[in-house]
């Protein structure tokens, strides 16, 4: 049996370079204005973004697994950015744009398939679990970076805005990801520490892990405690709350508009 990669199983997809092209396309347009209606470029441009992340958070999961010693990944073609061949296209695709069109919140969602019995160490099965959420807060690092650096003087609000909302659900894809919830990446990341005990009796849960976590933060109380804790994080990023409110409030471009959004400056709190 050989080791080696092909280059076909590693060559960019033709559908991701697609993807990164409508991101783009959707970025001019939210910074340029071409758009009547400036939502409808803050959708694309948002949820082509959202995508492009998502391939990078399986990449990273891939691309460590192949390095810690699973070399069937190449033929699954994980290397190649598609997400049609991802082994849950519904769970890491779909279901994750629907919640941020639905919630506004950066959900998880599901890993690429690991052959695990061929990876040997601890450290390295924690390290492919991880590797995903890190790449969300990479990608987080990199939306935030213009705010706390001060590098936004003349960019138009719109694009502001929806760079600041991009931001918050980076940082809520992170922070969920890194929950040690059977099923998410935090678990994954703690699992080969726990005996096999324990592993056993969690494994039945996992497949329900994502909607237990979808299900509890539809709790109000815990709702709000989730939402201000994501608020401070971005505060300290520099990210205003009115910032990311109007970037969800513009990618909801179907919903009522808020004016006040493309109106003027942005508030300063006191």
């Amino acid at each position: 049996m050989t080791t080696a990669i092909r280059r076909s199983d590693r060559r960019i997809s033709p559908v991701f370079l697609g993807i990164v092209a409508v991101t783009a396309a959707g970025g001019w347009a939210v910074w340029t204005g071409f758009a009547d209606i400036p939502g409808i470029a803050v959708f694309v441009f948002v949820t082509g973004a959202w995508i492009v992340s998502l391939c990078l958070h399986e990449y990273a999961h891939a691309r460590t697994a192949l390095h810690s010693g699973d070399i069937s990944i190449g033929a699954k073609g994980y290397l190649t950015l598609n997400p049609a061949r991802y082994t849950h296209p519904l769970l890491s695709i779909i279901l994750p744009v629907a919640f941020v069109i639905m919630g506004g919140l950066g959900l998880p969602g599901g890993a690429v398939f690991i052959e695990r019995s061929r990876i040997r160490g601890r450290w390295r099965h924690s390290l492919i679990s991880a590797a995903g959420p890190l790449t969300n807060v990479l990608f987080a690092i990199v939306c935030t970076a213009p705010f706390w650096l001060g590098l936004l003087d003349g960019v138009p609000l719109v694009f502001r805005y929806a760079l600041a909302f991009l931001a918050l659900l980076q940082v809520t894809a992170a922070l969920l990801n890194f929950l040690p919830v059977p099923g998410l990446d935090g678990y994954g990341v703690i699992e080969p520490w726990l005996s096999i005990r324990i592993r056993r009796q969690v494994e039945p849960f996992a497949p329900f892990g994502l909607l237990a976590v979808f299900a509890v933060l539809w709790i109000p109380e815990v709702n709000v405690a989730f939402f201000d804790l994501i608020d401070s994080l971005l505060e300290l990023l520099g990210i205003s709350d009115f910032e990311s409110y109007c970037g969800h409030n513009l990618y909801r471009f179907w919903a009522d508009q808020n004016g006040i959004c493309t109106a003027g400056p942005v508030p300063v709190s006191g």
